[in-house]
């Protein structure tokens, strides 16, 4: 794949691939097959009856709802429009889904009345939302809503495809930070783009290929790399709404399944199944994991037991979709002891405390700078340029070293966040919403080992005088208020928390066992 022939945005690259392989399948969702026509027809029928509705360039259109085909047609046709997607995680509450809104001033939201027994519309049933003028029902309103503009020739989509460019802001992803708020990542289609390119380039992701997305479309992943990423090469898009390795298993058997990223969890899970259930794998090729520490012998029964000889591990945030990748062809060790060397189109270095690069194999910050960095935090002018200095560099918080070869070993974060499941988990925003609890003086969090998530969180609890909470009442207190990959699995009550001089809660000596 050329730079030439990257689309310059996201429905660009439907309108291309509708183009290019027209009847060729697209999408596979029960039962039934979508063509790259179809796709993209319906994709401009949808934006079609969001002019009717008054959404237009500049509006922000938000999405909670989990991994199918709607959520797709619904993004294209809001971004046909110039319209900004702002996706929202499918384990938040409506307290957090609330804030997010108002935040974004969203004018519209398409979501769901039950994904595992959850009713969206209901948990914001006590939010405040002045700026949400419509709210649309991906299970239950989708066809009406296709059918209620003047369809996919409407001559106004065409204009407003024309006025789309890589400049227009694309998405807007919160991520949750040191600060406690999660902030709102802006990315534009010109950052977005050649970094998918990149991305498919390293993996290999081809024409016809069929790739089962588990990675949750509301994430950069399942999003830029997922599903645009099977737009632009060409690929079937298979979306799974929920991981379950009995379901993803009988997937790869009968869809035939090609390429399948995700957390070493999910690899964990498939190769344990195996072992009791056995299924076929050998259409498997590839995929990429990362987001925790990847033991050698893993990457080696990937390979060798699932069959995914083209398995990399690869680097990215939010605030930059791609920031290192593994190559084709990189060993198994290479593969587990690294995240990869920096992505084409970025610059990675080992920073010092003083800002100056790092000798190979010294430990400092890692910072990127590049076409793939944000724009900016959205209405955060302080927290952008904490995040990215008068030199273009992004701050990424992770401490590690590089070796000759420019390839990135993660040893360390700046910040406190840990991974859970593939999900990042910001402590300072969990002892927020912990500090909200009533007996709850005071809250840290640290991440701890797991076997099956990686890590898990950890609640070390001042509880106020006279207050009592034992740690099965937090646990249900915690689940009932915050996303549940958030949820620290155990609570310690102590009575004080371990602090330095300056009054700074020594979280080392919390995680020690």
């Amino acid at each position: 794949m050329t730079g030439q022939s990257l689309p310059p945005t996201i429905p660009h690259a439907a309108a291309l691939a509708a183009e290019r392989w027209g009847d060729a399948p697209a999408l596979f969702e029960h039962g039934e097959t979508w063509s790259f026509a179809q796709l993209w027809e319906l994709s401009r029928a949808a934006a079609s009856a969001l002019i009717a509705r008054g959404v237009g360039e500049g509006d922000r259109v938000a999405i909670w709802a989990p991994n199918c085909r709607e959520w797709i047609v619904a993004a294209l046709g809001a971004m046909t429009l110039g319209a900004t997607l702002v996706p929202l995680n499918t384990r938040l509450k409506g307290i957090e889904a609330g804030d997010i809104l108002r935040r974004t001033r969203a004018r519209m939201l398409f979501t769901v009345r039950d994904f595992l027994g959850i009713d969206y519309p209901a948990l914001l049933a006590d939010e405040a939302l002045p700026d949400l003028a419509d709210t649309v029902l991906l299970d239950h309103d989708f066809n009406s809503l296709i059918a209620s503009g003047k369809g996919a020739e409407d001559p106004l989509v065409a204009a407003a495809l024309g006025r789309l460019t890589p400049d227009h802001v694309s998405d807007i992803i919160f991520t949750s930070g040191t600060t406690g708020a999660p902030k709102g990542v802006m990315m534009t289609y010109g950052r977005v783009i050649p970094q998918t390119g990149a991305w498919i380039r390293n993996t290999g992701l081809t024409a016809g290929e069929r790739y089962l997305i588990v990675n949750p479309f509301f994430h950069s992943f399942g999003l830029k790399v997922g599903w645009v990423a099977s737009l632009i090469a060409g690929a079937v898009i298979l979306p799974m709404p929920q991981f379950d390795v009995a379901q993803a298993a009988a997937m790869i058997e009968r869809e035939r399944v090609n390429f399948m990223p995700g957390p070493p969890t999910i690899f964990q899970m498939l190769l344990a199944h195996k072992q009791t259930h056995p299924f076929d794998t050998s259409s498997l090729r590839g995929g990429t994991t990362g987001a925790a520490t990847v033991p050698p012998v893993l990457v080696e029964r990937i390979r060798d037991e699932l069959g995914m000889k083209d398995v990399i591990t690869a680097y990215g945030m939010t605030e930059c979709v791609n920031i290192t990748s593994c190559l084709p062809g990189d060993s198994a060790d290479t593969i587990a002891q690294t995240c990869g060397c920096a992505v084409p189109g970025n610059e990675v270095i080992i920073a010092g405390p003083d800002g100056t690069e790092l000798p190979r194999g010294e430990s400092g910050e890692i910072w990127v700078r590049g076409e793939g960095v944000m724009l900016g935090y959205l209405d955060d002018p302080a927290a952008t340029a904490h995040a990215i200095d008068a030199d273009g560099w992004l701050h990424t918080g992770d401490i590690g070293t590089m070796d000759e070869r420019g390839y990135v070993r993660i040893t360390d974060r700046l910040k406190d966040m840990y991974i859970s499941g593939g999900f990042n988990v910001y402590p300072a925003e969990v002892e927020k919403l912990l500090a909200a609890h009533p007996a709850i003086a005071m809250v840290a969090v640290v991440g701890v080992p797991d076997e099956r998530m990686g890590e898990v969180g950890k609640a070390f609890v001042v509880l106020r005088p006279e207050a009592s909470a034992n740690a099965e009442e937090l646990l249900s207190w915690s689940r009932a208020n915050m996303a549940n990959y958030k949820v620290p699995r155990s609570f310690e009550t102590v009575a004080d928390l371990p602090r330095n001089a300056a009054g700074k809660v020594l979280k080392t000596e919390l995680r020690q066992p």
